[in-house]
């Protein structure tokens, strides 16, 4: 209630009742003098239940307001519940030249679901990336909550026929930065393999970049995940170099034999 008709409320006692009766009685008879008192007062009387009305409004849209508020805050709890699984890689964890619920870390979240596991899946591949590409991009992705961080990147460093030695320390750097920024995450790493006309001494060397890199026990290696697909062309794209989306799922299940003893 307004504080100035606080001090109207408080005025109207008896006797000043009385006083201004009698003072609009005692100079004229008019009925309209008269009766202006009682109007007065109806018009007070009015005025408080209308403020009354409006406290009790008010009061009942705060309370609606915190309500939802506490409701919001639950919903945000509820959702921060679940944990994050990251995929990091290039068009092979994309899902290049297919819709996006047909990747292989789409096809992960379908069994996380069937499951009912809380986990949330996040694919962060990139078409073209290089192991360079990822390490300069890693601080922007790692903003976001991260419980489990999957590596998939080598295979552009080896189609381009970048050093060795470099995605063998890109790799590295991407492994140690994701450890700095959060102690707790759970680290796998997808081994790549290189074609056989690359070379016997280059596919060793190259292979063994995964093997080495996941040679701690808190890396999880991932064997070749595209094994049972490469080289079938029902399970590849016409390029020859992504799988479709029955590979998409085979991938999935290679992944998935991994993962799910990181869960």
């Amino acid at each position: 209630m307004s504080h100035n008709y606080r001090r109207i409320l408080e005025k109207l006692t008896i006797q000043n009742w009385r006083k201004l009766y009698k003072l609009n009685t005692k100079k004229t008879n008019n009925k309209l003098t008269i009766k202006l008192p009682k109007l007065f007062l109806m018009l007070c009387v009015v005025s408080v239940f209308v403020i009354s009305c409006k406290d009790d409004k008010s009061a009942t849209t705060n309370a609606t307001i915190d309500n939802k508020v506490e409701i919001k805050s639950a919903e945000s709890e509820k959702v921060n519940d679940g944990k994050v699984i990251l995929f990091y890689g290039n068009s092979l964890t994309a899902g290049y030249g297919l819709e996006p619920n047909e990747s292989f870390p789409s096809n992960i979240e379908d069994i996380i679901d069937s499951l009912d596991l809380k986990y949330k899946v996040v694919n962060a591949g990139l078409s073209g990336e290089t192991t360079s590409g990822g390490l300069k991009r890693l601080d922007w992705v790692m903003k976001q909550k991260v419980d489990l961080f999957i590596l998939e990147l080598g295979a552009n460093d080896m189609l381009r026929g970048l050093p060795i030695d470099e995605t063998r320390k890109n790799l590295a750097a991407i492994i140690s930065s994701v450890k700095a920024k959060n102690p707790n995450v759970k680290i796998g790493l997808c081994e790549m393999m290189a074609p056989p006309n690359m070379g016997d001494e280059y596919v060793k060397e190259f292979t063994q970049i995964y093997k080495d890199l996941s040679a701690p026990d808190d890396i999880v290696f991932f064997p070749f995940f595209l094994e049972g697909v490469v080289g079938n062309p029902d399970l590849m794209l016409k390029d020859g170099k992504h799988p479709n989306a029955d590979g998409q799922k085979i991938v999935a299940a290679n992944v998935w034999a991994a993962l799910k003893g990181m869960l």
